[in-house]
């Protein structure tokens, strides 16, 4: 059997596989919280910036009120871009939104700061159209501002999304608390293996995110990932889910269908033979330098990622 749940360096538990809500359109949300909840996921995943966490909080309400406890469901929400200089104020925004006193986990979406006075409260843009960022606010800073909520209770840990080692080997040496988590975009046409070996080696557990390879799901059409549905009598997605779990890390599935949620969570352990093909696919496309990143927004920043530096 696949593991359920992995271990933080705090000490508490993850569930092996989140329900995530980027891109849920406003008014289907809430139904797809609620309904997720109610099937058995366990950790929900949200973000200030995905603009729905008003809908996610009525969705764990609807949980809450039909009798499921708060302490067996774990919620992530992120840290975004114009509030590095406000990291409280901005959790604050999403307790609020979410209902909740607390939240399992606070990432720092991106490493970098926006202005916070920009012309957008989340995508401020100057004239050229360029992201309005604050150059000179570090990483590390905003980094430091998170330490502090610990101390507070409204989080009970912290962690950083979107890291690459470079990123990391910068942080690591500065932080008084080494991240929990970091949230990364994983899938075997973008495994990433640098970042996912040394956050284990530094017991940082990795969280996959656009495991099927976001719009569309591209990676369902792979002939391994097929070859590997075959072989275990499961849908492709199955595969890509379990994929992670197989690796030791956990996973985010997303959907707004009722019959997708439910199907999202068949995960099956995949075994070395399995895992041999995924394996074999993805080293094939590092030899012919074909890994894809489908998630990279324009900020114009080097984030120290190898196929985008």
């Amino acid at each position: 059997m696949a593991a359920t749940h992995f271990k933080l360096n705090t000490g508490a538990e993850i569930p092996a596989l989140g329900f995530g809500t980027w891109q849920s359109p406003k008014g289907e949300t809430k139904k797809a919280v609620a309904y997720a909840l109610s099937s058995g996921y366990t950790h929900i995943d949200c973000a200030y910036c995905y603009g729905n966490e008003d809908e996610v909080g009525e969705g764990l309400k609807e949980a809450f009120d039909s009798g499921l406890k708060r302490e067996d469901i774990f919620v992530t929400t992120k840290l975004w871009c114009t509030y590095h200089s406000r990291v409280e104020e901005n959790l604050d925004k999403s307790l609020k939104s979410l209902g909740l006193d607390h939240v399992d986990l606070y990432l720092m979406h991106w490493p970098v700061a926006m202005n916070p006075f920009g012309n957008d409260e989340r995508f401020p843009k100057l004239a050229d159209g360029s992201r309005d960022l604050i150059r000179e606010h570090s990483h590390i800073q905003t980094w430091k501002s998170m330490e502090k909520l610990l101390a507070t209770g409204k989080v009970k840990a912290i962690g950083v999304a979107n890291y690459s080692l470079r990123y990391l080997k910068q942080l690591l040496p500065e932080a008084t608390t080494v991240p929990a988590v970091n949230q990364i975009e994983n899938h075997p046409s973008l495994p990433q293996q640098e970042i996912v070996d040394f956050c284990h080696e530094k017991g940082i557990h990795v969280t996959a995110y656009s495991p099927l390879g976001s719009t569309g799901s591209p990676m369902m059409k792979e002939p391994a990932v097929i070859k590997v549905a075959e072989n275990k009598g499961v849908t492709p997605a199955c595969v890509l889910l379990s994929y992670h779990i197989a690796r030791g890390n956990s996973v985010l599935s997303k959907s707004i269908t009722p019959e997708r949620i439910k199907a999202n969570m068949q995960i099956v352990k995949l075994d070395e033979g399995d895992m041999k093909i995924l394996d074999d696919y993805t080293a094939e496309l590092t030899k012919q330098g074909k890994l894809t990143r489908y998630v990279y927004p324009a900020f114009g920043v080097d984030f120290g990622f190898p196929d985008k530096s």
